[in-house]
Order: C-alpha cells, then structure tokens, then sequence
C-alpha cells in the first residue's frame, strides 16, 4: 500500500486549506480504531473531513459521510466534547518537510486557537493527538507510555513534543545542479537507494515515478548515469519542487496507485481529497475482503468436513440395515429346516425358498436351531429400527450440507474486490452465518434482527434489453426471490445445483425471446458452483410458483411448474466483462 508522503501530505492540506477554511466543527464520528470523521460545515458546504492514524494508511482527507451505527469509541466522544461548536480556523505544518499537521480551533475566524488536533502521519508511528491553548495533551488516539518509548511518551496531562526532528539534507529550489549531482553521486549505488539516502522528505513511490518520468530505471548505477541522464533528472526535481512551493498539483491515478505530480497517470483524478479518499477506502476494503473470505472459506470447509462425515457414517448404517431381510430369510430358511440341524453345527447351508440356490447360514453352537432363528429375528429388528432412526438424522444432516454448500457457492463467486458492493455481499454472508449459529461474534446481540439485505444485486441486461437481478448471498437471494420478484417476472435457478437465485425483469405484455432466456440461463450457471463445466441444466418459472419451505434456512426454495434449459456458462465468462453494468440496483 502507498503512504502518503510529504508532498501528498502538502497537496492534501494545501486543497483543504482553500476549500474549507475557516468551517464550524459540528460532529465526530469514530469509524474504527483508526478513523475519525469530522463533520464541517463551511457558508458554502458541508463534508466530513477523514483522520487515519492507520499504520498503513494514515491520512487526512475529505471523505465519505459515516454509517447510522452507533459510535461506541472514547476518542471521538472526548474530541466532541472539547470542541464542539468551535471552528476550525487554521491547517499548518509544524515545521517544514515534517508530516505533522496542526488542526486550529478558535470560538470564530481571527481569534486565538483554544485547542489544537496534531495530526502525525508518519507510518506505524502514527497518532493523532488533542491539546490544549498551551499544548498540554487532553487526549490522544494512541497513548505512549514511558516503558514504551523514552524518548516520545504521549499521554494526557503531559506536554505536547513534536517528533523528533528531520536529521538529514532536506531539498531546496536554491541548490545547484552541480551541488545536488555531487551529493547523490558521493556513494556509488542505485540511484532510487540514493536519492533516498541523500535528502529527507522523499518516498520511496515519489523517487520511482520521478526516475520513471526522467526515463531511468530506479536500480540504475550512479556510475552508469551520463551527462544528458542528470540534466533530465534534475529537471524533474525542479519540477517537483516547485510545484511545493507553487501549491501546483497534478492528482491522477498510475498504474499501481497514485501520484500528485501527474507523472506516469494512467487516468486524472477529480481532485487530491476524492483520490485519497478513494485510494485508501479500496485498499483497506480489500484487505478487509480478503481476511474475511478466507476465514468464511476456512470455516465452512471445516464444518462442512465433519457434517460429510457424519453423513457417510449414516449412509454407512443404512447400508447394514439392508441387510435386515437377509437375517428374515436366513431365520425363515431355518425354522423351516429345522430337522437339518444337528448340536455343535457352526454353519448349516440351505436352499433359497425361490430360486433353490444354497444358503450359507453361520450358527452358534452354544445354541439350537430355534435359538440360532430368534438370534436372526432379533438383528433383522434392530436393523429396522436403526434405519427408522438414521434416515431422519441423515435427511437432517444432507439438507444442512445442502445448505452450505450454497453459502460455499456464493462465497466462491465472490472471488475478488473489484466495489464495496463485494464486502457488502461478504459481510452479509458472515452475519448470515452468525444468525445461524455457525459462527460466533459478540457484537452479534446489539444488531437488529430485522435488518434486511442491501439490493446491491448483479445487475446485467439481456441482449433485448431485459434486467437481469443476480443474488450475491443467500439473503440477496431471499430479498430477490420473495420481496423484488413480480408477477411478470421469470425466476432462474440451477436445477439442484447450489448458485444464485436469478430474475428476469419483464413488464406487463413482454415477451422475452430465445435469445434473452439463453442469456439469463447462461447467466444462472454462471452464478452457481457448476461455473466450470460446458453446460449445466438451468430451470425457470414464474415467482409464485417458487416457495420456501416453513423453517427452511435462507437462500433455500422449492419449485414447480418449471421448464428447463441448458445453460452455458463458459459464454458468460468470454463476455462477462461487456455485458454487466455491475451498478448497484435502482430499486
């Protein structure tokens, strides 16, 4: 993940101190451990300023409004408190090239600061601190103790210190070429390593794109750089620093993240504060996917292990009490013979009352021919009353694995973070299984209940133009089955195959066509565990013939009066990229 370096740090701070200063503090909302949300409001706009002491993503940028839950942080609580109603009348650096920015509030514009925020972006030491007219340190988003650091212990009621400061060169416009080539060049060594040595206040991704711009490559030797190769990146640190010193940005997207000097963009951005925000947001989210799918993955491989199991050990006693009518037979053969058996047989060997084939029949020779029939009589019963009492444990366990399977399936066509939409439909699987005991959370019990699924469904068009509704997880496919589904509509499933519920929107009159209906089929294999396969059996019928059975868990359904097609989901992924609109549905 790229950090936001001083000159993104400059860029950021010099946008907001145009469009948001002097701005009235109305609100704090703590996100997470890491993030605040500062509600301004200025005679123009209202927005909510974004504060991250995040080890990796630290920042400060205007960013999205934050969710209707309840803030349950101390932090945000105590910065409420402090400032409420104040505003926030001046955004400055503590000290040249130091990544620390003082947040200013005073009763109104032109009066002297009550209580300052220092907001410290600087990596894994990152912090965000209140203080005080005379900084002492009311608040801090991380406490440091003495034990922890000797050097810099923050922790309320002491004095704010500044970090320590910047021991290197630091770059100046001033410097000559000659001075600036003679300290990069002192050391041999790959020029992006010593440019990083040579001056503070650079990054490692603003020195790359620097290098890329001046077409070097980063590992290049300063032995191996000619004449011409200084002057063009010379010109490019000349470049950079003037626009420091000139507040003259160029924010774009590259191709592995982003840049404020518009050197190798692949795209523009709209501005630094909606480039952060955006940035950060999708890394973070996408880690948060990732942990996420693999612990939903891990944890239902799991339980789907031991509830396979437990079916094969059913299966296997339903297959012993097949055998009952074997020990009936052996038992009648024997009753009817009983003048063919002699004391101490071990084995007594009969023919078959229909097809007169011999019948091995083992004995105890402890007992008589009558005793030995009882013995028979007696396992031909309880292997009837085993099966009476397996096979419901076994339907029990089957349609349990049923229903796994399809959380399985849905996870599993949630493969990447491309939206937010993709944590969304993960985090409703994870809640899902939370309801249903599958998994533990202790935040759990302060949920509503009621709460149902987001509408962000796969939202694709047929080649008539239909909408096609994709559920993400077995909730969406609830909400889409029973809540969105109309009269009109077609409703798709895989024919007993875990996947997605799939509905073809169709108003009064319309009638889709060969061509829709194979599209829509395609798109249910597509969207069910048979994704791999060349062609995979499809059903579709009309939503009111489409039921869920009374305490059937959710994305369960049965069906009737369908018809069948065959769908082809090898289509789907040679045009999936073309044919979703993948927007979050209108409804």
């Amino acid at each position: 993940m790229q950090p936001v370096d001083f000159t993104t740090l400059k860029a950021a701070c010099d946008e907001l101190r145009a469009n948001w200063l002097p701005s009235r503090l109305e609100q704090v909302y703590q996100r997470d451990r890491y993030t605040i949300a500062v509600a301004l409001r200025t005679l123009k706009q209202r927005g909510w300023l974004e504060i991250s002491w995040h080890p990796q993503a630290a920042r400060i940028c205007i960013g999205e409004p934050p969710p209707r839950s309840p803030d349950t942080f101390t932090f945000s609580q105590q910065l409420v408190h402090q400032l409420n109603g104040l505003a926030l009348v001046a955004i400055e650096a503590i000290a040249p090239w130091e990544r620390v920015i003082d947040l200013q509030f005073a009763r109104r514009p032109g009066e002297s600061a009550l209580h300052h925020i220092y907001v410290e972006v600087m990596g894994k030491y990152s912090n965000v601190i209140l203080t005080d007219a005379s900084n002492l340190i009311i608040t801090a988003a991380h406490q440091v103790s003495q034990q922890q650091s000797s050097v810099r212990p923050i922790q309320t009621g002491q004095s704010y210190e500044t970090p320590p400061k910047l021991t290197g060169p630091v770059p100046s416009l001033s410097e000559s070429q000659a001075r600036w080539q003679e300290r990069v060049s002192l050391v041999p060594g790959a020029i992006k390593r010593q440019l990083l040595k040579s001056y503070s206040g650079l990054s490692a991704a603003l020195v790359e794109s620097m290098l890329l711009a001046a077409n070097l490559a980063p590992e290049t030797s300063t032995d191996n750089l000619n004449a011409e190769d200084w002057q063009r990146l010379f010109a490019r640190w000349q470049e950079w620093l003037q626009a420091l010193d000139l507040s003259k940005f160029q924010p774009a997207w590259t191709e592995n993240g982003y840049t404020v000097m518009g050197w190798g963009a692949v795209a523009p951005a709209k501005d630094i504060q909606a480039l952060l925000n955006k940035y950060y947001n999708d890394q973070l989210n996408n880690q948060l996917f990732l942990q996420l799918r693999h612990q939903l993955s891990q944890k239902l491989n799991n339980i789907l292990v031991k509830l396979r199991n437990k079916a094969q050990t059913f299966t296997d006693r339903l297959q012993q009490s097949d055998r009952a009518d074997d020990y009936r037979q052996k038992a009648d053969l024997l009753m009817a013979h009983l003048q063919n058996w002699e004391p101490g047989m071990k084995e007594i060997t009969l023919p078959d009352f229909e097809t007169s084939k011999p019948v091995a029949i083992a004995l105890q020779p402890d007992k008589n021919a009558v005793q030995n029939a009882q013995s028979l009589y007696k396992q031909n019963q309880k292997l009837k009353r085993a099966r009476a009492a397996v096979e419901p444990l076994l339907l029990e366990v089957q349609t349990e694995i049923e229903y796994l399977e399809q959380v399985e399936a849905a996870i599993a066509q949630i493969d990447n973070y491309q939206t937010v939409e993709d944590l969304q439909a993960l985090e409703e699987i994870r809640d899902e299984l939370i309801g249903q005991k599958y998994l533990e959370d202790p935040e759990y019990r302060s949920r509503s209940t009621n709460e149902t699924a987001s509408t962000n469904f796969h939202n694709y068009r047929t080649p008539n133009g239909f909408q096609v509704l994709i559920g993400r997880n077995n909730r969406q496919n609830d909400q889409l089955t029973f809540r969105v589904a109309g009269d009109y509509d077609l409703w798709f499933h895989a024919q007993e195959i875990p996947g997605s519920h799939v509905l073809l929107r169709l108003e009064p009159g319309a009638v889709p066509d060969t061509t829709d209906l194979q599209f829509v089929a395609n798109l249910s294999a597509y969207y069910s565990r048979a994704r791999q396969s060349d062609r995979v059996p499809v059903v579709y019928t009309q939503p009111k013939y489409v039921y869920k059975p009374k305490g059937a868990k959710p994305g369960i359904a049965i069906y009737k009066q369908e018809r069948i097609l065959w769908g082809q989901p090898q289509s789907i992924v040679e045009t999936r990229h073309s044919a979703s609109v993948q927007e979050k549905s209108p409804l």
